[in-house]
């Protein structure tokens, strides 16, 4: 009875994310205090998934993934890897394959977290949807772990049974016989259908985003990266919504502005774009603000924002300009750029005279906001998210920590957990990111699913629901091997994609030593089965942490990952299951 109570009220959760839009970590965590409530699981089982060594990896591999964010080293990392693609298709293939390569060698969860950043922001420069790229991110993770023995842990896992079981392992790179069709296969599977089946669901912050047009001013570091390169290979003509519409060299203004023009030290460049834009350019490595106020604030520029202020009609300001109206030493912040009601402003910031109703972009200290929030002179005044000055000088600290970590993972020299961990301790000792910007990295609604789908999982797993209904799908093909191959796919295939992909491995890798021991067949090509059928974790957002972590950046549904999981599952589980018999011959 038990079992079957534990069924329904797991089965209703995944009818609930599907049907609905109720939040996951709700849902999830209502299911398993019900079960916990119900002895189906106990406290300590059902609690031991928030301190499993995935969750810990995760969360702190957020806080590296912001090291890296707040140096300006994923901007960097999106120019050089994802280049400028033109087309959906063309971004998705370019971020695909090489994902795949990486994590052939690397746990999928660094290389998923690492490039969640860099990818929303190569989407907003390009006027891509991430929801068509975020998903394509996770698959290409999870098909690149098929390509070693180390790719994934479920390998792991699974050639460790093999090998207690009395049966030859397999070497570093023979699962890659059947993963690089399989990787493939799911490669081409997304490239074909995400366009149809992946709908156009933007965050609800970019949805909401607002028109507002602002004219900036930015200056070349004469001892940047800028000086001497082009306009277009210094990416000054793909930075999304905003544009370069004037350059003035030594007190001149030049009459036109080409995408082979040389910069030069000290070149004074306006812009015209939207806020998100405007604050991209801060990310610019050699680009700084022209505003010379900028460089009298007190508060230095890693522990300053940036904010958004109306002008009131009662301000002491309007009707005088920036420059004569002493702004910095009014209100201890500095105008970089404003914005009036879609007019361009063709001005030095400096020069411009302002009116009723501009909104003034501004860098300053943290307490501005506080300071400043009912005083007459603005109607309103807003900090803008994650807008902190990137720590360009600390660039190389944190690609060093990175490369490290990697390296440290890579060799086998620390468990990934360890080496996450000292990662994000020598980010922080080395100020590469805040404690305050690290506590805000982190995605707890991602943890929260996470922990609660590993209590779920251990529910299914002490009642017998997992192992009833294996047993009763495999049980169905008779003495036929390539009938209990497919079944064997299909069942583990189903099971990743409710309970963790070693949860299932785990429970399917018994079986399918059953079947091939019943049938005196050999145990490999049913092992390579499980293998492949656990990193199938397509169809729902529970099945692999990866999927988990793109679903709010890309701001999937449940039923999202069911509409391109399911056809993506079904190309990879055919050529799986038409390679692996020839590859590992059934007979022993």
């Amino acid at each position: 009875m038990l079992a079957l109570v534990t069924g329904l009220v797991v089965l209703a959760a995944l009818v609930t994310l599907t049907l609905t839009r109720a939040p996951a970590e709700a849902v999830f965590l209502g299911a398993l205090g019900i079960l916990m409530a119900l002895g189906a699981v106990s406290p300590e089982a059902a609690l031991a998934g928030f301190g499993n060594e995935a969750v810990v990896t995760i969360g702190v591999l957020y806080v590296v993934a912001a090291g890296l964010r707040e140096t300006g080293a994923v901007s960097w990392l999106s120019q050089r890897l994802l280049g400028r693609p033109k087309h959906e298709i063309t971004a998705q293939v370019r971020l695909m394959l090489p994902v795949a390569a990486v994590s052939g060698f690397l746990n999928n969860t660094p290389v998923v977290a690492i490039l969640i950043p860099a990818v929303s922001e190569w989407a907003r420069k390009h006027k891509l949807s991430p929801s068509k790229l975020m998903l394509p991110l996770s698959y290409a993770s999870i098909l690149g772990g098929t390509l070693t023995i180390i790719g994934t842990s479920t390998n792991l896992v699974v050639n460790g049974l093999l090998r207690a079981s009395g049966e030859r392992p397999l070497r570093f790179f023979e699962i890659g016989q059947v993963g690089l069709p399989v990787a493939a296969a799911g490669i081409v599977a997304v490239l074909l259908l995400s366009r149809r089946l992946l709908r156009e669901r933007r965050p609800v912050l970019e949805r909401l985003a607002d028109p507002r047009e602002y004219t900036v001013e930015m200056t070349v570091d004469g001892a940047g990266p800028l000086v001497g390169r082009t306009v277009e290979h210094a990416g000054l003509t793909a930075l999304g919504d905003v544009y370069l519409i004037e350059i003035e060299r030594a007190g001149h203004v030049l009459p036109a502005i080409y995408p082979r023009m040389a910069l030069e030290p000290g070149d004074r460049l306006l812009f015209v774009g939207l806020v998100d834009s405007i604050v991209d350019l801060q990310r610019v490595p050699g680009l700084l603000p022209a505003a010379g106020q900028v460089h009298k604030l007190d508060v230095p520029r890693e522990g300053r924002i940036l904010v958004e202020a109306v002008v009131s009609d009662s301000g002491p300001l309007v009707g005088r300009s920036i420059k004569a109206g002493r702004f910095r030493t009014h209100y201890g912040a500095v105008v970089v750029a404003v914005a009036r009601n879609g007019e361009r402003l063709r001005q030095k910031v400096g020069d411009i005279v302002l009116r009723p109703g501009d909104t003034l972009l501004l860098e300053s200290a943290p307490d501005f906001v506080e300071r400043n929030r009912n005083v007459r002179d603005f109607y309103l005044v807003s900090p803008i998210p994650d807008s902190t000055p990137p720590r360009f000088e600390r660039m190389g600290t944190a690609a060093i920590v990175l490369a490290a970590m990697v390296a440290a993972v890579a060799l086998g020299w620390l468990p990934m957990v360890t080496a996450a961990l000292l990662a994000a301790g020598v980010l922080l000792l080395t100020r590469c990111v805040t404690p305050t910007a690290a506590r805000r990295s982190v995605d707890w609604q991602v943890l929260l699913v996470i922990g609660a789908a590993f209590g779920l999982g251990q529910a299914l797993e002490t009642t017998g629901v997992a192992a009833g209904v294996a047993s009763f799908l495999t049980g169905i093909a008779g003495s036929n091997p390539t009938a209990n191959l497919v079944l064997l796919y299909v069942a583990t295939a189903a099971f990743t994609a409710v309970v963790t992909n070693n949860a299932a491995a785990v429970l399917m890798f018994s079986i399918a030593h059953g079947i091939a021991t019943g049938l005196d067949a050999s145990v490999t090509p049913f092992a390579v089965t499980v293998m492949m059928a656990a990193s199938a974790s397509f169809m729902t957002p529970i099945g692999y942490q990866t999927n988990l972590m793109v679903m709010g950046p890309g701001g999937y549904r449940f039923s999202d990952y069911l509409r391109l999981g399911v056809p993506v599952t079904l190309a990879t589980g055919l050529v799986a299951v038409l390679l692996v018999p020839r590859i590992w011959p059934f007979s022993p």
